[in-house]
């Protein structure tokens, strides 16, 4: 099925929003700060996967826990559709999925709207510090929906977006919940981090670790960004020339 097909497929989804580019520029959607009321019809905690690709880790999540919203954003519509076909065809009523940029989430979400954020598998972005999902840039971003002591999940193949987020970690003086440097050999079979998304296979199939940890930010205050070094390991320079990344 070809993008065009994907996308008039989705305009029928009730749970895919996909609102213009000036809808949401600069602008308040008008789901914001009233997801629970308009949308999910329920009181349940809201947990975003920022950056979903396919989306399989929203629709698995929200399989395994009834008791809270999944949200997916991507601004690739081609991806987005393989997790919004399943879960509309699984009957799933606590998932849904934005299409638009990560850099306009406060434009749906309001102060304190938001209980969890999940990064998997974002591009470490290795000469990009502001594009990095977990740089002290997109923290700001994410202070502005995320509630206090909210907790952000990172999973990743990148030993460079793990060093780089457990140093800007302990620079802010963030709580660390949990931490593997080996999730598939470190965790129980019924964790939900066993959960495998169609990369994650492939990372594993290169023989790829991978990362995990899960984080309180502080946005008491001033958010410090480390200096970290950028050191290319073997599977950076040549592993990523099979573009494994780009959910």
């Amino acid at each position: 099925m070809n993008k065009l097909q994907k996308f008039a497929e989705m305009s029928n989804f009730q749970h895919v929003i996909q609102p213009k580019f000036d809808d949401v520029f600069r602008k308040n959607y008008f789901l914001k700060g009233k997801w629970n009321e308009l949308f999910f019809k329920n009181n349940n905690p809201i947990v975003l996967e920022l950056g979903c690709g396919k989306g399989e880790y929203s629709v698995a999540l929200a399989k395994v826990n009834q008791n809270k919203n999944y949200i997916g954003i991507d601004i690739k519509g081609a991806r987005i559709y393989t997790g919004a076909l399943k879960s509309y065809q699984e009957g799933l009523k606590n998932v849904a999925f934005v299409r638009t940029h990560i850099e306009m989430a406060d434009s749906f979400f309001s102060q304190n709207e938001i209980d969890e954020i999940w990064l998997t598998f974002p591009d470490p972005q290795m000469s990009k510090t502001r594009k990095r999902l977990t740089s002290t840039n997109f923290l700001t971003l994410y202070s502005k929906f995320l509630k206090q002591n909210g907790e952000i999940h990172l999973k990743t193949d990148s030993n460079f977006q793990f060093s780089y987020t457990m140093a800007l970690i302990q620079e802010n003086n963030f709580k660390i919940i949990e931490k593997y440097d080996d999730v598939h050999s470190q965790i129980s079979s019924d964790n939900i981090l066993k959960i495998k998304t169609y990369y994650e296979e492939r990372f594993i199939g290169h023989g790829v670790l991978i990362k995990y940890c899960r984080f309180i930010p502080d946005f008491s205050k001033p958010l410090l960004e480390p200096d970290v070094d950028i050191q290319r390991d073997i599977y950076h320079n040549v592993g990523r020339g099979v573009k494994l990344y780009g959910k």
